[in-house]
């Protein structure tokens, strides 16, 4: 039996909706992976370090691949797309970033792997276009559903549909 997983994806450098087509068509590739549903597109303030506005958008997918799995997959993708690490900066300009958001309904806290990701509940640029596919979602951990949780968040930051 597949696994259920939604991914975040965001970019903020070069072509941000080629690198966010780039990354779908690379998920998809995964063996025994499909994409099921794919959010709209959305550009976000930016934040951290960053300095221009992001393209995000959410994905549902099954796959056959175990968290821990899935995860070193989409890192490979990250490199592959010539994402670069900047020791010490956090949430600074990257051309991907692909985050388990969730994984069925499991809780994993290891050193690498946090699912629920722990940033989910505080990030309307995640929930909005996570609300679009699962909105009834419950998260595991805080028992509130996407709609519940988007409905609370105190974030601010603009955030719009991605205009063709």
């Amino acid at each position: 039996m597949p696994h259920r997983a939604f991914i975040g994806i965001g970019s903020n450098l070069g072509d941000r909706k080629a690198n966010y087509l780039e990354s779908c068509e690379r998920i998809q590739k995964i063996s025994g992976t499909r994409i099921v549903k794919q959010s709209s597109l959305y550009e976000s303030e930016p934040h951290g370090d960053a300095k221009t506005w992001f393209v995000n958008a959410v994905i549902e997918i099954e796959t056959d691949c175990t968290a821990q799995e899935l995860l070193k997959k989409l890192k490979l993708i990250e490199t592959a797309m010539g994402r670069k690490r900047v020791r010490g900066k956090r949430w600074g300009s990257r051309i991907i970033d692909l985050d388990i958001l969730l994984f069925d309904n499991e809780l994993i806290s290891k050193r690498t792997l946090k699912v629920p990701h722990p940033e989910l509940q505080n990030r309307r640029f995640v929930l909005i276009p996570l609300s679009e596919l699962a909105p009834q979602l419950i998260h595991p951990k805080l028992g509130a559903s996407v709609s519940e949780l988007l409905a609370s968040v105190k974030d601010v930051k603009k955030i719009h549909l991605l205009r063709a």
